[in-house]
């Protein structure tokens, strides 16, 4: 089968990539891990090592054929965020602190109102930044001819 689009699509997801959630609803219920992929077109987010489903490979060039067991995609309003305090699942308001900066925090009947922080994970890109000049890329050379006029002193002489 193939991917399906949501109906209609979160707009402000509260859930973040390498949260600690729980399981509310279906064959997991009740176990919690964190997330390690959220596909915002399909409202869903896969968590390591839950939903797992058997999935047959046939054999090709460069790889073995087999029966494999796969993280499959959770419906997002099947996980909830794990409390930092308590240990139980809870809902995620936002607020701001006196300093000014927005926080989430747990919030629900089984919450503690504790801030919930940004996961580490989100400071590390998923697809690093190519450190060398690609086939695409324009020369530095041909840069500074077409923006740098040395003799008007328009554009930027120091790169």
């Amino acid at each position: 089968m193939g991917w399906k689009a949501a109906e209609k699509l979160i707009r402000h997801w509260k859930i973040l990539r390498g949260d600690n959630v729980m399981i509310i609803r279906g064959k997991d219920k009740g176990e919690s891990g964190l997330i390690k992929r959220v596909i915002r077109s399909q409202n869903r987010v896969i968590v390591e090592g839950k939903n797992l489903v058997k999935k047959h490979i046939k054999q090709g060039e460069g790889h073995t054929g087999g029966i494999f067991s796969i993280e499959a995609p959770l419906h997002v309003s099947n996980v909830q965020v794990v409390d930092p305090v308590t240990g139980k699942p809870c809902k995620i308001g936002y607020k701001y602190l006196e300093d000014g900066t927005k926080v989430r925090f747990a919030r629900g009947m089984n919450a503690s109102g504790a801030v919930i922080p940004r996961p580490e994970i989100l400071k590390e890109r998923r697809k690093p930044r190519p450190t060398s000049p690609g086939p695409k890329d324009t020369p530095i050379e041909l840069v500074l001819e077409k923006t740098y006029d040395e003799k008007a002193g328009i554009g930027m002489p120091d790169l």
